[in-house]
């Protein structure tokens, strides 16, 4: 669970956690406005111009090159980590969380405020301070520098690059006690302290300190105040299972990489002897302290997963725990756990659903100063049913649990206490408005029918995605039927979104097998094919849907197909077909 593990540390280290993204290399700063100047360039024209997938998504050309100017006419008259910062905040326009500039080795002057800050559900609280200060550990901060948390937030994002707000929380809290952050923001005068205003009407004063006095500092931590241990707590492992109760597996998964000792198949094989020697309803698979890696290592453990419940009867519910730290190839994992059927609880993640991805490393040449750049965009909106209608937004539960401050310092998961007393089936959130795809109709179509058996002895199609898929069954009875039948090449296509053409077509082959008979001519329906529908490919198939009724008669048939849609029609057929 999300404990407080990122502060469970000592005082040494307790500053600038965020700024070491990723290894930087122990370089001087740069003293001449000649060497900041190729630094810049080089991030600017050789690193994010060059190499961004679409560095313009999110601001223009003109925006890129005006906050590089500004950053041009300061060379001469900024400190070292001034120009850190700048460089920083032109990276973070990129509004990329894969996109970032890692400025830590190179900050050797930063200065820090002693304390930290936990956020639960949507307050902040205090959760390190020095030891005279106590008496205010886990009190809630009503504001910061005279305004609410959220603004201060919100003005850190000029620097941190970020492409939904929890992820941005996330880094705030990690560098929310910089104290020339703050300065560089306009937030703090320069050298003054920094006050936090409490719910309970007392205020903490800190004044900023180096980054040597920081480390040997002696902090109190709220993490002291625990007093258990969750079951689920993290583990300092790749990955790990174990029974809950005789009726709820657990599977922690902490990192996208395989472990040298045990590889993920064998893993996935002795998560399949667990549950071949038990009785379990309920798989919790585990993804909130996950960072990412390589989405593809899960799916042998996917697949053992899809085959239990395929052999169960679906009676077998995978259940995917996500929150804040869920990121990169978790994300994409978490979406798949949804693909499958699967219901995510927990809180919203910080990875976004589509975002940019597949990071390369670069080094600026003066000030040895590393990042990371995304080199494509991952599209999940296309690639995945379950991320249809989904752009650049986190990930949010279909149950959202909020881990609370009294269950995080009573050591209980929240998320998991809510489950176990919970033990009947869950809903997955309806999007109605969402585009509806190839394969999630399929699937309409058969639930509307009864979910008639179906043999399932290989994969239906060709691109069919590794057999994970809820609507794996659907795909099988439709092939078998002939109601989908696939390309030249084998492939359907099941997470391209549906024409209107495409369901006339669907339902009138499902109209055929089902023997329904053509309409009464007399009927109302009989009469004129809307205009859009009029002309194109099986246009006999499209002519018979309508007259048939099993096309909404007040949709726009110029648009797309909507999941409420889909239902609206194939509830239609099952009608007709008694």
């Amino acid at each position: 669970m999300q404990q407080f593990q990122t502060l469970a540390r000592r005082a040494a280290g307790f500053l600038l956690a965020v700024l070491l993204v990723v290894p930087a290399f122990a370089a001087e700063p740069s003293e001449t406005a000649a060497d900041r100047q190729k630094d810049l360039d080089t991030l600017y024209h050789e690193v994010l111009e060059k190499h961004h997938p679409n560095l313009f998504a999110k601001h223009t050309e003109a925006e890129f090159l005006q906050l590089k100017a500004e950053i041009e006419e300061r060379l001469k008259t900024v400190s070292d980590e001034e120009f850190l910062l700048d460089l920083q905040r032109l990276t973070a326009l990129a509004g990329d969380s894969h996109t970032t500039l890692s400025i830590g080795s190179a900050a050797a002057g930063f200065r820090g405020y002693p304390f930290s800050m936990v956020r639960r559900g949507s307050s902040w609280y205090l959760s390190a301070v020095s030891p005279e200060n106590e008496d205010l550990l886990g009190q809630e901060i009503a504001a910061m520098a005279g305004k609410p948390v959220e603004e201060i937030v919100a003005a850190f994002g000029t620097l941190f690059s970020s492409d939904n707000p929890v992820h941005l929380r996330k880094q705030f809290r990690q560098a929310c006690n910089v104290a020339d952050i703050y300065e560089y923001l306009g937030l703090v005068d320069a050298g003054k302290s920094l006050v936090i205003r409490l719910d309970s009407g007392k205020t903490l004063s800190l004044e900023p300190v180096d980054r040597k006095e920081m480390n040997e500092m002696e902090i109190v931590l709220l993490s002291s105040r625990v007093t258990g241990t969750p079951e689920t707590e993290f583990a300092e492992a790749y990955y790990f299972a174990k029974p809950l109760t005789d009726s709820t597996y657990y599977i922690q998964y902490n990192t996208c990489m395989e472990a040298d000792d045990l590889s993920m198949e064998d893993f996935a094989a002795k998560v399949s002897e667990a549950l071949d020697a038990g009785d379990y309803s309920r798989i919790l698979l585990d993804l909130r302290n996950n960072g990412g890696g390589s989405d593809g290592v899960i799916w042998p453990l996917f697949a053992a997963i899809r085959t239990r419940q395929l052999l169960e009867g679906d009676e077998v519910e995978l259940v995917g725990l996500i929150g804040e730290s869920t990121f990169s190839s978790a994300l994409i994992n978490a979406v798949e756990i949804q693909e499958m059927g699967g219901v995510l609880v927990g809180e919203s993640t910080g990875g976004s659903v589509s975002h940019f991805g597949a990071v390369n490393t670069f080094a600026l040449p003066v000030s040895g100063v590393r990042g990371q750049i995304s080199s494509k965009y991952i599209d999940l909106n296309s690639l995945l049913d379950a991320g249809a209608g989904r752009g650049v937004v986190s990930l949010e539960p279909d149950v959202e649990i909020t881990q609370t401050l009294e269950d995080t310092l009573a050591g209980k998961d929240s998320c998991l206490e809510w489950l176990l007393a919970h033990p009947e089936k869950l809903a997955s959130k309806e999007y109605p408005d969402a585009p509806l795809t190839r394969g999630r109709f399929v699937g309409q179509l058969y639930a509307s029918l009864g979910a008639p058996e179906a043999a399932i002895t290989d994969l239906p199609f060709a691109d069919s995605l590794g057999g994970i898929e809820w609507y794996l069954p659907a795909m099988a009875w439709a092939k078998e039927t002939g109601i989908a039948r696939g390309n030249a090449e084998g492939n359907f296509s099941a997470a391209r979104y549906l024409t209107w053409r495409e369901a006339a077509v669907f339902l009138t082959r499902a109209a055929e097998f089902l023997d329904i008979p053509s309409p009464d001519p007399s009927s109302d329906r009989y009469g004129p094919i809307p205009a859009a529908l009029a002309t194109g490919w099986n246009q006999a198939a499209v002519t018979r849907a309508w007259d048939l009724g099993l096309l909404p008669a007040d949709a726009d048939f110029s648009g797309g197909v909507t999941r409420a849609q889909g239902e609206a029609m194939t509830a239609a057929l099952a009608s007709l077909a008694g």
